[in-house]
């Protein structure tokens, strides 16, 4: 039989195997009081587990392995907090293991008692060539399981964001509307251009643009010029205006740019996402809020009020032109789409509710997070409709986004037994 060592987790942490007459190797009496406390961080797998061996009670933890001699490849002997490992559990018990003192460490060697409904279980599963490897049975388990899941990952998918967000946060050594202006930008890049947009941010001051609220043109300039999107020769007045007011500011604040022309990536980028347009669209947002944390935090907490705090609109020149001195056949929006506002709600406003309700030890903002995706309407794309060939279909971004946590950190990489989906999966027919 073929099994990774977190098979071998899940049997003795659903206690999958026969446990009439059970006995260690060393032939004593085996009961199991308590399994112990599954351990995800460093040491043994369970901890403050009980049973009894022969006539003696014992209290500590569980290290289980495929084979015994498992124990000293991962040099567990060298590390003190396996020194209270009171129960070795293994599928082959294909070496006696000891303690420090020289005493044998009590091992239970599951091969042959393991359910044949779960060894079969988890061949269906591992040998599945879906690429969601449990898709074609998860019209079978039950909603609570799905949705527990789902939460799970997305949860999981926040946390990752918001240390993302946490982590500017601490490059700015605590200033809360530096940070919110560069995740702002960062989170306008999108995939295709957030590093550009944040090294962009990264290179001008937010305080110095505060001083130009209520001056777009000067904004612009800047930013553009920051950019390296202000062509050397201007082909049009405006283009040639933006280049004379860049290179006055430039001069006066010492600007040094971070982004050159050549970083930006246009390719297979359809016009309404050109860099071009999204820092217009910047502009146009930090021109009419300059205090975008205050208003982020306290204007956002229904999607109406973030629409409105967001639903900018840009200059003339920007419903006519998709880059500088270019300017197109078609009118171009002078909003946001209701699209992007729905992405800007998921990627730039959660993760920064959730990093501030970390940083300031306040559980209601996770909550809060919460409830928002669920009033989001769920992204569609080419993960999301995997899962709806399956007949699990998102409604809002609390289930898209559960969805994409869930394929990118355990279908993608296997990891159906960290999964409780997949562990449900395992689960013999009733005993």
């Amino acid at each position: 039989m073929d099994f990774q060592e977190n098979f071998l987790q899940s049997v003795w942490k659903y206690q999958y195997f026969d446990k009439n007459n059970l006995q260690t190797t060393d032939g004593l009496g085996l009961e199991i009081k308590k399994i112990g406390y599954h351990n995800f961080y460093e040491g043994p797998d369970f901890i403050e587990a009980q049973v009894k061996i022969g006539m003696l009670d014992y209290i500590g933890h569980v290290e289980v392995h495929r084979k015994a001699s498992d124990w000293i490849q991962h040099e567990h002997s060298k590390d003190e907090r396996y020194n209270s490992v009171i129960l070795h559990v293994v599928y082959d018990a294909d070496l006696p293991i000891l303690h420090e003192d020289g005493s044998p460490i009590p091992t239970l060697e599951l091969k042959g008692k393991i359910w044949l409904d779960v060894i079969r279980n988890y061949e269906r599963l591992a040998n599945s060539r879906e690429e969601i490897l449990c898709g074609p049975n998860l019209k079978e388990i039950a909603p609570i399981i799905k949705f527990s899941m789902l939460e799970k990952a997305l949860l999981e998918r926040l946390e990752t964001k918001s240390a993302a967000f946490l982590e500017i946060l601490a490059d700015t050594k605590n200033d809360w509307e530096e940070t919110t202006f560069r995740w702002l930008f960062k989170c306008f890049g999108f995939k295709t251009n957030a590093e550009p947009m944040l090294r962009l941010a990264e290179s001008v001051p937010y305080r110095l643009l505060q001083k130009h609220s209520n001056q777009p043109l000067a904004i612009e300039a800047i930013l553009f010029g920051q950019a390296g999107l202000i062509p050397e020769d201007p082909v049009d007045e405006y283009s040639n205006l933006l280049r004379n007011e860049y290179l006055f500011y430039r001069k006066k604040y010492q600007l040094s740019p971070k982004v050159q022309n050549q970083d930006w990536k246009m390719m297979g980028v359809r016009p309404h996402n050109f860099p071009f347009l999204r820092i217009a669209q910047l502009c146009a947002v930090l021109n009419q809020h300059p205090n975008l944390f205050a208003s982020t935090v306290s204007s956002t907490h229904k999607l109406g009020n973030f629409e409105k705090v967001f639903g900018i609109s840009t200059g003339q020149y920007w419903q006519n032109h998709y880059k500088l001195g270019v300017p197109t056949s078609k009118p171009l929006p002078k909003k946001l789409s209701k699209n992007t506002l729905n992405l800007l709600m998921i990627n730039f406003v959660t993760p920064l509710w959730y990093g501030y309700g970390q940083y300031i030890q306040d559980a209601d903002w996770k909550e809060k997070c919460l409830d928002l995706l669920q009033e989001v309407p769920a992204e569609d794309n080419f993960i999301i409709r995997k899962f709806a060939c399956h007949d699990w279909n998102a409604l809002t971004a609390f289930d898209s986004q559960g969805m994409l946590g869930l394929y990118h950190q355990y279908c993608k990489e296997k990891k159906c037994l960290d999964c409780k989906i997949g562990q449900n999966m395992l689960k013999p027919q009733k005993k």
